[in-house]
């Protein structure tokens, strides 16, 4: 082990046998490749544009659920207690939207956006007016559409048709995802 008096020794003795020592002038160099640009991930792009395409194209069966039935949906793996919190109304709702009016391609097609926006600004829970379909002949083809969407995004972790005071069985909350963060 050497002392700190040898180390200072040692590097004085460097010091002066360099001391004349000039650096070379080094030519400019050019750079040999452009700069790459920054990567962009094209695959997820068209991965996100897929599953949106198949929500959107896949075909419906109407004939399976009633006009005033409940729908609930929890993921797979997720803890039973947050559907059960969502169902009486205990989450805060960041936002909502209102299909009726719309037709079944116009209201996928905006609840798709809804989706992915309130998810972009972080909003945990929101809710959706689908209606009951009691005016419609086919039966309630946006409440079959909303279900079918909501229970094959990737963002939803849980629906539930709302209490009654909140629109009942003709709207539904809906918990998302929190957003990664970088």
């Amino acid at each position: 082990m050497t002392s700190p008096a040898d180390k200072n020794q040692e590097l004085a003795i460097f010091r002066d046998a360099v001391r004349d020592v000039k650096p070379l002038n080094q030519p400019a160099r050019s750079r040999s490749r452009a700069p790459q640009p920054a990567p962009h991930p094209r695959q997820l792009e068209k991965d996100e544009l897929a599953v949106k395409s198949e929500l959107l194209d896949e075909p419906e069966d109407f004939a399976e659920l009633e006009s005033g039935e409940e729908i609930l949906f929890l993921r797979t793996g997720v803890q039973k207690r947050y559907l059960k919190r969502l169902r009486r109304g205990r989450y805060s709702i960041g936002d909502h939207l209102d299909l009726h009016q719309m037709n079944v391609e116009t209201a996928s097609r905006a609840l798709l956006e809804f989706i992915d926006t309130a998810a972009v600004k972080g909003i945990g829970c929101v809710r959706v007016v689908h209606g009951k379909g009691l005016r419609s002949r086919k039966g309630p083809l946006l409440k079959m559409m909303t279900r079918r969407l909501l229970s094959r995004h990737p963002l939803v972790i849980a629906f539930a048709s709302c209490r009654p005071i909140d629109g009942g069985t003709g709207a539904v909350s809906i918990l998302l995802k929190a957003p990664k963060t970088a």
